[in-house]
């Protein structure tokens, strides 16, 4: 992760667009890119959006790719390790949520779920 997240640091600084890159825009546009991935399902029970999303991969996989690289861009400009933050967050993901507690239910604690937060 942190070697994809260099490369697209690099690849960024190249074009000269890690200077002027505000996090308000990059922000924005994960919003626009999951506004188009949500276009693929909204609206359709849990069965038609897996069928959409297997008729629809190339879309799904440039949706992801896209997300990815703005994370990793958001990442290096805010000189954040994207692998350690990812630890560190999987690993209050452990305490919020203990497997024997939740498994089968979802983190909403105001429609019954659980979040030991």
């Amino acid at each position: 992760m942190n070697k994809s997240q260099h490369e697209i640091k690099e690849w960024n600084e190249k074009r000269g667009w890690m200077g002027d890159a505000q996090l308000k825009d990059l922000m924005l546009n994960m919003c626009e890119e999951i506004g188009e991935m949500w276009s693929v399902v909204k609206w359709v029970d849990v069965e038609t959006q897996k069928r959409l999303v297997k008729e629809n991969k190339e879309e799904v996989e440039n949706f992801i790719g896209d997300m990815l690289y703005l994370i990793l861009k958001i990442s290096a400009i805010c000189d954040v390790d994207s692998q350690k933050a990812l630890k560190d967050v999987m690993q209050e993901y452990d305490k919020r949520f203990p497997e024997d507690k939740v498994k089968g239910r979802h983190g909403n604690v105001l429609a019954g779920g659980i979040d030991l937060k």
